[in-house]
């Protein structure tokens, strides 16, 4: 357990998407707000190393974001 513990594993979780003009993203600063094309209710795209491996739903523990795993990819299970 102990050479597992010490595997790293880079995740990032996908809320959605958006195209955008470089000049207009070069303009944006801290706390700007970005148009996802994607609503509250959707699943997020769960990546461990740049591989998907899930799909989730995004949560609220207290004051903190949180993700719910719903669905295993078929490529990461096998």
């Amino acid at each position: 357990m102990n050479a597992v513990s010490r595997v790293m594993v880079e995740l990032s979780v996908v809320l959605g998407r958006t195209t955008m003009p470089v000049r207009q993203l070069l303009k944006l600063g801290r706390g700007a707000v970005i148009d996802l094309d994607a609503k509250h209710e959707d699943l997020c795209w769960i990546y461990a190393n740049g591989e998907l491996i899930a799909r989730g739903e995004i949560m609220m523990v207290g004051e903190k974001i949180g993700v719910t795993i719903s669905e295993m990819t078929t490529q990461f299970l096998d």
